[in-house]
């Protein structure tokens, strides 16, 4: 189960699950806490690409009108 289902307060916001679950695994990742790293430039080297993938075909799907039909991809 995701970490963002855990003990946390609803995110009215789409994609709001996936959003913070890569807001967390970069905050957590080796480049940001021992090389000091920003958690942008992190992203860039290719840290948490699953979720980074996963964020982006959510957001893609707001903008698909087939999402009407079959829901938004992530969680």
């Amino acid at each position: 189960m995701p970490k963002y289902y855990e003990d946390k307060e609803e995110d009215g916001r789409a994609c709001g699950g996936v959003r913070e679950d890569l807001r967390q695994c970069l905050l957590e990742s080796r480049c940001v806490l021992q090389e000091n790293k920003s958690p942008k430039q992190c992203l860039r080297e290719g840290h948490c690409r699953s979720l980074q993938v996963t964020f982006f075909a959510c957001k893609r799907s707001m903008l698909d009108t087939r999402a009407r039909f079959r829901g938004r991809k992530g969680y």
